[in-house]
């Protein structure tokens, strides 16, 4: 993400605005690893949090707490991305206390209980609808926690893609949604409405081996990518990659849960549940994402 001045609003500094602003940001750009909290830098600077809030938001556009991710952000992709640190050694280096934290500026998730998982979703009701996006139909599918399924159909394809889904969780109730899940579709494919402050809320329903795997996947950023082998030593499970490829296979939220950027060992693409065009597809969307940030 590129940081950049918006120019619609006024930004004349008032009475001592400009160098509480400049403290601020001066603290976050060199102090980011310790992940400050706006308590912590308002009783540094000497002025209250709700003073600190409204005049540095007013002045920039931002919160500190989103400038401070916006500059986690930036270094997460040099370390990740060019640097190539491993997800572990990147969120430490970062300040974060786990990898975990690394992408819940957009996704917040839960799973569900390994006896809901077992039971085949009994008693689940799984709202779903087919919307259009940027790599062909999608199959949005949600319960009142949350998303909860995402995959995608060819032309003609629909039916046999919601079958696909409704087969990982057979003893849930089908609901025929469009308008609820509209809001998803919107949420997960336009990017004006991507908000770190309200993280899209996933549901996760899988095994804990499986939960493990999509977790890490949620902690690959957006632009880079990671060989199943990458995803293998993030979850404490060196020698699995073979079961980390069949996981991420059985992932039920594509793109929202990135399994599309797992590779294989050399690099390759490899397979895909939803076609490998598609794969490359995303990949190129959100480069052009990047460039375009």
């Amino acid at each position: 993400m590129t940081i950049q001045a918006t120019l619609d609003r006024d930004i004349t500094p008032v009475g001592a605005d400009y160098e509480l602003v400049r403290q601020v940001i001066e603290r976050i750009t060199l102090d980011f690893q310790s992940q400050p909290s706006l308590e912590d830098i308002a009783s540094d600077l000497g002025v209250t949090p709700s003073k600190l809030q409204k005049t540095f938001s007013r002045w920039s556009g931002l919160t500190p707490k989103a400038f401070l991710q916006a500059v986690t952000l930036d270094h997460a992709r040099r370390l990740i991305g060019a640097e190539g640190l491993p997800l572990l050694d990147a969120s430490l280096e970062l300040g974060l206390s786990g990898p975990g934290r690394l992408h819940d500026l957009f996704v917040t998730h839960e799973a569900m209980s390994p006896g809901e998982f077992k039971s085949g979703g009994a008693g689940l009701a799984v709202r779903y609808g087919f919307h259009p996006s940027p790599f062909g139909t999608a199959v949005v599918m949600a319960t009142d926690r949350g998303l909860c399924g995402l995959a995608f159909a060819d032309p003609g394809g629909e039916a046999a893609a919601l079958e696909d889904m409704a087969r990982r969780w057979p003893g849930a109730r089908l609901i025929a949604d469009q308008e609820s899940t509209a809001g998803y579709a919107r949420r997960v494919f336009s990017t004006d409405a991507w908000n770190r402050d309200q993280p899209l809320r996933v549901v996760l329903i899988g095994t804990d081996f499986q939960v493990r795997v999509w977790e890490a996947l949620l902690r690959i950023p957006l632009g880079t990518a990671s060989t199943y082998s990458d995803v293998a030593r993030a979850i404490g499970q060196p020698t699995a990659s073979r079961a980390v490829g069949a996981a991420v296979g059985r992932n039920p939220i594509s793109f929202v849960v990135p399994c599309h950027r797992a590779l294989g060992k050399s690099g390759a693409l490899t397979g895909y549940h939803w076609g490998i065009t598609r794969k490359r597809a995303m990949l190129g969307w959100e480069t052009g994402q990047l460039t375009c940030s």
